[in-house]
């Protein structure tokens, strides 16, 4: 029996490739808002991320997320994220 392949996907923060478990998805939706996607599964694009501080900063300060999203991204969508993180 072959072993079970896991997913992996790249953080846009760190760069590092990781099981998509570990990662945070964060999706653009069909109608161009930005929300984490806790299930992984919503509709549109998606970018993954670490659970941590520095990735979200590195990702925002070099606009990592708005170029995976092709979307630019609010501030307040930023921080919401942060919270997200943190919990």
């Amino acid at each position: 029996m072959k072993p079970k392949k896991i997913p992996l996907r790249m953080c846009v923060g760190c760069q590092e490739m990781k099981s998509k478990k570990e990662l945070l998805r964060v999706v653009r939706s069909p109608e161009g808002e930005v929300v984490l996607d806790p299930t992984g599964k919503k509709a549109g694009r998606g970018a993954y991320m670490c659970r941590s501080e520095q990735c979200l900063t590195k990702a925002f300060k070099e606009k990592r997320l708005e170029r995976a999203l092709k979307q630019q991204i609010a501030e307040d969508v930023y921080n919401a994220l942060r919270v997200g993180i943190i919990e």
